[in-house]
């Protein structure tokens, strides 16, 4: 885990600006520079953190605990905001641009230009507990008694 040149330690330190909305001791929330819509957010762990391999556990409750709050807090906002989704891509398949975790904060309203393109189709119940399976074999894998 290094954060040099990463763009969300120097705004966690204050080198860099940010127009932050929330602040505590392990986390961070500001405006995102490319927002999908007006609000868009960025909750960060202060502490660098490239993925989710890297990330604490209880920094990151912290950080969906914020992200949650600041959901709810968007629809009292004045902004134009009818919904909210909450975001974290994790790796470079996922589309992670910046390798510092972050959870985005986005409030939607009906017609705007943010979309998700995907084959949502229903799949068979002999597919879906053959991933099961898959995912309780990596949970046991780190040791997890619990999802």
């Amino acid at each position: 885990m290094t954060d040099d040149g990463c763009v969300f330690c120097s705004i966690v330190r204050g080198r860099t600006d940010a127009s932050v909305v929330h602040e505590d001791e392990s986390v961070l929330a500001f405006m995102d520079l490319r927002p999908v819509n007006p609000g868009h957010l960025l909750v960060v762990p202060k502490a660098h953190a490239s993925g989710l391999e890297d990330l604490q556990p209880d920094v990151g409750v912290q950080v969906w605990k914020v992200a949650h709050r600041l959901g709810r807090a968007m629809r009292r906002s004045g902004l134009r905001c009818e919904g909210v989704n909450l975001l974290l891509a994790d790796g470079e398949a996922a589309f992670q641009e910046v390798f510092h975790v972050h959870l985005h904060v986005i409030p939607r309203f009906a017609g705007d230009p943010f979309r998700i393109h995907s084959d949502w189709r229903v799949h068979e119940r002999e597919q879906l507990d053959v991933s099961a399976a898959a995912v309780r074999s990596g949970l046991a894998a780190l040791g997890d008694t619990q999802a």
